[in-house]
Parts: C-alpha cells; sequence; structure tokens
C-alpha cells in the first residue's frame, strides 16, 4: 500500500510542473501590461481578462499559445504581437507575478 501511494505521489508530482517564474522580474516586466489588464492586474476596460491571482499555469500555457499563435480568437490579433516579444523566461515571470496578486 505504500509503495502504491508513493507511486501515486510521484506521478502527480510529475504531472503537474512546478513554476520557476521570478514574481519581481515578472511585475518589472508587467508594465506593458497595465495598458489593458490595469496596473494591478484587474483591467478597466470591459472585455479585457484580469491577471490578477490568475492561475500561474493557465497563463503560461496561454501566453505560449498566443506566441506560437495557437491561440487566434478574441484579442489574439492584440495578443500575438505582445507574447512574440517575450522570451520563455518573461512569460513564467509574468505568470508568477500575476499569480501572486492576491
Amino acid at each position: 500500500m505504500k509503495r502504491a501511494l508513493g507511486f501515486a505521489v510521484a506521478a502527480l508530482m510529475m504531472a503537474s510542473p512546478a513554476m520557476a517564474g521570478d514574481a519581481a522580474a515578472g511585475k518589472a516586466k508587467a508594465a506593458v501590461c497595465a495598458a489593458c489588464h490595469g496596473a494591478d492586474g484587474i483591467a478597466l476596460i470591459p472585455g479585457y481578462p484580469n491577471l490578477k491571482g490568475q492561475n500561474e499555469q493557465y497563463l503560461v500555457s496561454s501566453l505560449k499559445a498566443y506566441k506560437s499563435k495557437e491561440r487566434s480568437g478574441g484579442m489574439a490579433m492584440v495578443m500575438q504581437p505582445q507574447a512574440a516579444m517575450l522570451s520563455d523566461a518573461d512569460i513564467e515571470n509574468l505568470a508568477a507575478y500575476f499569480a501572486s496578486l492576491k
């Protein structure tokens, strides 16, 4: 039983990758995001999503999808060029920053 539990815990840990983003670096990079998503991650423009407290992995996957042009609906015309300017480290840092806001 202990062995099975150990395997289950190990599988869970491998299934959910640890985020290595640096929230402080993300905050420094987030000034551009504030124009649409608000200085505190709460969008003032109707239809723009709030980023404050958003799930970190969701933000990473969304930004990477915009960057690779896999995400093409909604605000893709705005987000694809923004995401194209971000490195993978920038994306992780931004995600860590917005996820850290409570």
